[in-house]
């Protein structure tokens, strides 16, 4: 067996994607434990902790806070990035779910990990699924933006600027969409949930990041 920490570092997955991941899983672990119905939770969480595996290959380092590229420097990030592209392809989403593949992941963990996809929330597949597993993955990573736990409003604005003029921005129209049918997916769980919305925080999440950086994968 070995932990999430392990993999990263064989991946070399930036420090601040694995955080965003590991945090991605907590929100979802927090749902998965309040939860009044039957769930698989250790799907889920291994799903989150491997959702944004290639996301290197859509990052503009240069835009990246120089503490961020450090202490390795944006020269080798450039080199990781390139690497990533060769052997995965262009699509970050794409690369995400063949590195849950050479992992060794079960099909419904890669099922889970293909469903954490913007189109998907925009066309309402996943607010119409009965899969409560990927409403749970995608709400957890709505939850959550590079640098904390936030609403899913204030992680949508955060994403706004973030993608100011980015091939992955979205048009105003679809941003509303997007947020409307996060919200919607948002009711539905806390529909069966004993705590509420502003519960799952920064402070709340912090005794499941813990636990989860020496999380094992078998």
């Amino acid at each position: 067996m070995r932990d999430i920490t392990d993999i990263y570092s064989e991946y070399k997955i930036m420090p601040m994607l694995a955080i965003h991941q590991i945090r991605v899983a907590a929100v979802a672990n927090i749902v998965c434990d309040s939860l009044s119905i039957p769930i698989d939770k250790d799907n889920i969480i291994k799903a989150c902790l491997l959702h944004d595996m290639g996301n290197i290959i859509k990052f503009d380092l240069n835009h990246f806070p120089i503490q961020q590229n450090e202490p390795r420097g944006i020269d080798y990030w450039e080199q990781v990035k390139e690497e990533y592209i060769i052997k995965y392809g262009k699509d970050e989403h794409v690369a995400s779910i063949k590195i849950a593949k050479e992992l060794g992941m079960s099909d419904r963990v890669i099922d889970l990990i293909a469903s954490v996809e913007p189109a998907l929330i925009l066309d309402k597949s996943i607010k119409n699924n009965s899969d409560f597993g990927k409403k749970i993955c995608n709400y957890a990573d709505g939850r959550v933006t590079p640098h904390n736990v936030a609403s899913i409003r204030e992680r949508n604005n955060e994403a706004r600027k973030r993608y100011e003029n980015h091939p992955h921005s979205f048009g105003e129209e679809d941003r509303l969409l997007f947020v409307s049918s996060m919200e919607e997916i948002e009711k539905e769980i806390f529909l069966h949930l004993s705590i509420k919305p502003e519960d799952i925080n920064d402070d709340s999440i912090q005794i499941y990041i813990d636990k989860l950086k020496t999380f094992e994968f078998n």
